[in-house]
This record gives C-alpha cells, sequence and structure tokens, in this order.
C-alpha cells in the first residue's frame, strides 16, 4: 500500500507500520530467505506498493506465481484473521497494469536484443570463453564496426568469425594472432548456444528499454517475464537480465534523487549473476549498481542468502527484508551469522537468533530514513497482497498479452541486411569473378596442349607438302613421256622401261624429300 505521508507499506511491527520511503527507494534493496519462507509474497506486497505510487517494475517470474499480480485478490480467512495485526478493515483488492514478457515468445511478447547490443564482454561470459577466445571475440566486433558491418544474430556473428578467421593473416599485425582453432572452439559455443533456443533472444526488433517505463491508469505497469524456462539455461537468464539493466543504465537520462524512482528492477535467484563470473565484469555490476540509482532506477535482488550478493555490492543495499534461514551445518550457521551482521542491531533481541525462529511471512525488516541511514532491525510481519496469489490460467494470460498496449510490436521478426548478407554477397561476387578470369585466362596445361598441336601441326603439314611436291614432280615426268609416245607413235620395251625408271627416280626423290623436311623439323624441335 502507498501513500504520500508514509510512503510505502510493507510491514508491520510491534512499533507500527514499516514503510520505505520514496526518495530513498531508489538506493537499492535486499529481499532473503531459505525456500518457502515467503519471499515471493514480499516481492509481490513490495511491487504492488510500487505500482499504487504509480512506478512501474520489472521481475522474472520462476514459477508462475506473480502472474496473480495481474488479477484482483480475494478475501479469505487468513488475510481476515490478520486484518487487526495491521490495523486494516476493509482492504481495497485490486489487480495491477501487467505486460508479460518471454525471451522464447511463448508465454508473452519476445524480448530480443541484437549481437552489437550484448556486446562482446556479456557474450562472452554467455559462451563461457577463456581469455584467448575472448580476445578473438572482441577482435572479431573491432572488425565489424571497422567495415560498417551489422551483427545482428548468431548468423551474422558466425559469418564475421568465418570472414575473420579466413583473412587471419590481414589483422594478426594489427590485433595478434587469430588462431583457427580459437575461432572453432568460438563457433562451437555459438551452436551450443543456438541448441538451447538462446538464437530466438538475439534478432529484431530488439527490446525498447523506455517499453519498461510505463504507466497506466495512473498506476505502474509491472513487466513480468515468465523465467520458468529461461530458469533452465542459468547462464542465459543472469545475462539477459544484467545486459537489460546495462542497456537501462547506458540509455536513462542523469536525474538525480527524484520522489519516487522512474523504475524498480526485481533480480530473481540473484546468486546466478555472480556464479563463475569475471572479476571484471563483477567490477562493472557493482559500477551499474553504485551509478544506476542516479538514473532513478532501484535494484532489489532476491536471493536465499545475504552471502550470496559480493560484499561490495551488499553494502550498497539499503532498504533490506531478512525471512527465516536454516543453520544445520557449521556454513549454515556462518550463513546466519553474516546476514545478521548486515542489519543495525536492535536491544530487544538478537538478530541471529531471530532469523532462525522466523515464521512463514515474517522477516527482519530495516528501510533506509530520510537521511540515507538504515533503520534499527524490527522483527514484523509482512502484509498480504491485495491482487491474487498464485498462478493465472492460460487463457487469462492470453487475453491480457492480446490487450496489451504492446501487442504485435515485437511479435515477428525483421531480417534485414547485415554481416551475413554482406559477406555472403561479397563471396559469391568473388567466385564469379575468379570463375571468369578463369575463363579467359588458360591455365598451364592448356598452354602446352595448344602449342604441342601446333608444332605437330607443323610438320604434319610440311610432310604432306614434301609429299605433293614430289607426286606432282614424278606425275609431270611421266605424263611428258607418254605424250611423246603418244606423238611419235612409238611403244618400245626400251621406253616403257625408261618410264619405269623415271618414275622409280621421281619416287626414290619424293621420299628422300619427306625424310629430309621431317629430319630437319625433329632436329628443330630437339634443338629447342
Amino acid at each position: 500500500m502507498y501513500d504520500k505521508e508514509h510512503g510505502l507499506y510493507v510491514a508491520h511491527c510491534e512499533n507500527g507500520p514499516l514503510s520505505i520511503i520514496g526518495k530513498m527507494a531508489n538506493r537499492h534493496g535486499l529481499v532473503a530467505g531459505a525456500t518457502g519462507t515467503g519471499k515471493t509474497v514480499t516481492l509481490q506486497v513490495i511491487a504492488e506498493s510500487f505500482c499504487q505510487a504509480g512506478v512501474p517494475c520489472f521481475m522474472a517470474d520462476m514459477k508462475g506465481d506473480l502472474s496473480g499480480i495481474s488479477q484482483e485478490g480475494k478475501m479469505s480467512g487468513f488475510i481476515e484473521k490478520r486484518l487487526p495485526e495491521f490495523g486494516l478493515e476493509n482492504p481495497e483488492f485490486q489487480a495491477c497494469p501487467v505486460r508479460f514478457y518471454d525471451v522464447y515468445g511463448e508465454q508473452g511478447h519476445p524480448m530480443r536484443a541484437t549481437i552489437s547490443q550484448m556486446g562482446p564482454q556479456l557474450l562472452s561470459r554467455l559462451l563461457g570463453l577463456n581469455e584467448t577466445q575472448d580476445g578473438v571475440l572482441n577482435i572479431t566486433f573491432r572488425i565489424a564496426d571497422e567495415r560498417g558491418l551489422l551483427l545482428i544474430d548468431l548468423k551474422d556473428l558466425r559469418a564475421m568469425l568465418d570472414y575473420v578467421s579466413k583473412h587471419a593473416k590481414e589483422y594478426t599485425t594489427k590485433y595478434g594472432n587469430i588462431s583457427p582453432t580459437t575461432v572453432g572452439a568460438i563457433q562451437r559455443a555459438l551452436l551450443q548456444l543456438e541448441n538451447q533456443g538462446a538464437d530466438k533472444f538475439f534478432g529484431e526488433p530488439s527490446f525498447d528499454i523506455y517499453d519498461l517505463l510505463q504507466t497506466e491508469g495512473g498506476k505502474g505497469v509491472m513487466s513480468v517475464l515468465a523465467a520458468d524456462k529461461l530458469m533452465m539455461q542459468p547462464k542465459l537468464y543472469s545475462t539477459f537480465l544484467l545486459w537489460l539493466l546495462s542497456d537501462l543504465y547506458s540509455q536513462l537520462p542523469e536525474v538525480g534523487d527524484m520522489e519516487l524512482p522512474k523504475l524498480i528492477f526485481f533480480f530473481d535467484e540473484a546468486h546466478m549473476l555472480f556464479e563463475d563470473t569475471s572479476k571484471a565484469l563483477v567490477d562493472k555490476i557493482e559500477q551499474v549498481i553504485r551509478l544506476i540509482r542516479s538514473k532513478g532506477v532501484g535494484i532489489y535482488f532476491v536471493t536465499q542468502s545475504p552471502t550470496d550478493i559480493p560484499e561490495n555490492i551488499l553494502g550498497q543495499l539499503g532498504n533490506r527484508v531478512q525471512h527465516a534461514l536454516r543453520a544445520y551445518t557449521p556454513k549454515d550457521q556462518r550463513a546466519v551469522k553474516t546476514a545478521a551482521d548486515t542489519f543495525r542491531a536492535n536491544p530487544a533481541f538478537k538478530t541471529d537468533e531471530a532469523i532462525m525462529n522466523l515464521e512463514t511471512g515474517e522477516a527482519l525488516v530495516s528501510f533506509l530514513d530520510e537521511k540515507g541511514a538504515p533503520a534499527v532491525v524490527e522483527r514484523a510481519k509482512i502484509l498480504f497482497p491485495l491482487s491474487q496469489i498464485g498462478a493465472i490460467t492460460e487463457g487469462q494470460r492470453i487475453d491480457i498479452i492480446k490487450q496489451s498496449r504492446v501487442y504485435g510490436k515485437y511479435d515477428t521478426t525483421v531480417d534485414r541486411e547485415s554481416a551475413f548478407e554482406v559477406l555472403l554477397a561479397q563471396s559469391e561476387a568473388q567466385e564469379t569473378e575468379q570463375a571468369e578470369v578463369e575463363d579467359k585466362v588458360p591455365t598451364k596445361s592448356e598452354k602446352d596442349e595448344k602449342s604441342t598441336g601446333k608444332k605437330k601441326n607443323g610438320i604434319f603439314s610440311k610432310v604432306i607438302k614434301a609429299i605433293i611436291t614430289a607426286l606432282t614432280g614424278t606425275l609431270a615426268t611421266i605424263a611428258g613421256t607418254m605424250v611423246s609416245d603418244a606423238i611419235t607413235g612409238k611403244k618400245t620395251k626400251s621406253r616403257t622401261s625408261t618410264t619405269g625408271r623415271m618414275a622409280k627416280n621421281a619416287t626414290s626423290a619424293a621420299t628422300r624429300t619427306i625424310t629430309r623436311e621431317l629430319t630437319r623439323d625433329i632436329l628443330g624441335n630437339l634443338t629447342k
């Protein structure tokens, strides 16, 4: 519940209501506790209070339970018994305006980002790359920028990696070694990511973060991300939410301290954000959390234990709700002690003992006061939600999706010209040009064959010419003798013999001529 005088009413203790002060709401917060102690209901109550104050919220719905925030709540025996504890008589049950989102586009509006928007650092974390592979990925992004190539989806990045691998020698001097083995490892990681369904996340139209900053009827819109399937891929889930935070940080203008935040961002299962995360990335997360409050954004981490959060980041979480923790092992006991040490002590009870004895719906609560200092921790009961507790039906979800103001905005993918299409066109043009060159310029074997053919044709021509010359002379001689005999009318044995000898001599001459021409050509070729 919200009112301007008391702020966002969340819990009630012996000393009265406990509320988050509006202008301190962007100082971030923590909701912690073991499974089944009431963290999800607490998140719903806090989100409802912001909604009534006109502050939009973003939250991940792990089991579908948070979808009930879209429906009006109802009186129950349990709520009726608790009314006197909160000083309430007739609570006004109400629903919140909700937009459902889903990275896979199955239970809500699709949420996409381009490869370029994700950037090499977050993408490297998502792919689980080592230092060398991370370096090559950064080089690939740099070359794409230099060439003006858009990296929108996974096929663009694969095409770009293939190009960089084929032209590695051109870039080695400028950027360092680019090993085909390293490129192959990145390609395999991309294939694994695609098999997990992450290819649906990369593409266009990319998500506009300003759609998270909407109000309807004076209430803040609750953007609920269906995360039951996404949770099966922890790296994708945490990297996606980290991308959203980074995008908010980079795009929103500085606004300083406001009476109320622009947006409250709930990061459920927050421990996943910091598992297997490099120190450089943790430092970046710390920087974003420290500075994003000046953009009017408050971040509330939801996790089992405060020990899931790095100490430097934990120190920035001023508004805290701690549900019960169980301490069955020395490790659990240390976690309880750590959680207790994060609160400003209350002399009325021992904080560590109270954490282990809290009932469902109870919590240790400490919010920042008007000066920004943490209040003394109180043992309190969390207010009940005014919206429905539990999941909605599939039909109700579909109706809400179709009535949403962003319905149709992200549902149809757009595949415009980007790195894949440009590089494919260039490759085809080069292949065509090469084929044309090969058709015009004969190969070495073709040149040798043509030269040999000319030589053979030259020898053959000369042989034929010699034969024709010899035969022509012989025929002329024989013809002359025959004409002479016809004129004189003589046909003697001696003449006949003479004609035969002439033919024989002519044949011998022709043979000598042929032999001579062949010998000249053969010897000439051997000399060459």
